[in-house]
């Protein structure tokens, strides 16, 4: 009988303890991290976190640029409070994969539209139109591409926009690889090189840190068109849909005007007009 009482008793207990762990279950999922909308969950957003104006990282663990500011307008109108954002770096080689796995629920990182990755992902926008262009000190002066020829070409380790310079239009540029973007910049200021190259909103990005105030400007060349997408899961034209959706709103309300001036107004960046959002194009 005594046994009885006891297994009787322990069964109550072992109940009641399920019980308390299935609510706290239940509320955990409330409010812990996944890719659905709103409701005190997180949405992981991939972003850059080296590039000024556009996504970086600060000492504090803050982040600025356009991207982030593109991102976060997405994610409110998807129905996630800013402390519901969780920004996860996502370097170029990464970013497929990162959509793939699932690490990320969409990507907002200077990730230009191509033939090539629309096979693995889906694009909503393109947010930004840029272009390949060069970054000058501010009292020199390089009308067009061919004026290169013979002049020190600078851009970082790997990049293909100081090859493609040299390929089209001045094959006579002496080319100069570092590993930053920083170092180029130093290198530029310094007269160790002529010209910096790469998409005109980095530049813009870094020139209009403090530190480069009134010292580069951008050369306005427009050597190509790289039209930015937010990149999301193949096959998810849902999150496609509403993403297209939230840009849209943020053109109309003019909100994407006050996050171009805010991160590249002071490289006097000439941007193009917001491009027509949905219109897919390489």
């Amino acid at each position: 009988m005594k046994l009885r009482k006891v297994t009787a008793a322990s069964a109550t207990v072992l109940a009641l303890a399920l019980s308390a762990t299935a609510c706290g279950s239940d509320s955990g999922k409330e409010s812990g991290s996944g890719s659905g909308e709103g409701g005190g969950k997180k949405i992981t957003i991939g972003i850059k976190y080296d590039q000024p104006g556009l996504g970086l990282k600060t000492p504090d663990g803050k982040f600025t640029g356009f991207d982030v500011d593109v991102a976060t307008y997405v994610a409110k109108e998807l129905g996630y409070a800013e402390g519901d954002i969780e920004f996860k770096e996502t370097k170029s080689a990464d970013r497929e994969t990162a959509l793939a796995r699932g690490d990320v629920d969409f990507i907002a990182a200077t990730y230009s539209i191509t033939d090539e990755r629309k096979q693995k992902v889906d694009f909503a926008g393109p947010y930004l139109l840029a272009h390949q262009d060069l970054l000058l000190r501010a009292d020199d002066n390089v009308a067009k591409g061919e004026d290169l020829n013979g002049k020190k070409l600078c851009s970082v380790t790997g990049s293909t926009s100081a090859q493609n310079v040299k390929k089209d239009f001045a094959p006579k540029a002496q080319l100069q690889e570092y590993p930053t973007y920083s170092q180029c910049l130093g290198a530029l200021q310094s007269g160790r090189v002529d010209a910096l190259t790469t998409d005109d909103s980095i530049l813009a990005g870094y020139a209009s840190q403090p530190q480069y105030k009134g010292k580069f400007k951008l050369a306005g060349l427009k050597l190509s068109n790289e039209n930015y997408g937010i990149g999301v899961k193949k096959g998810d034209k849902e999150m496609v849909d509403k993403i297209n959706a939230a840009l849209e709103k943020m053109v109309q309300d003019k909100s994407w005007d006050q996050a171009v001036k805010d991160n590249f107004g002071p490289a006097n960046y000439k941007n193009e007009p917001a491009p027509k959002i949905g219109n897919i194009v390489k």
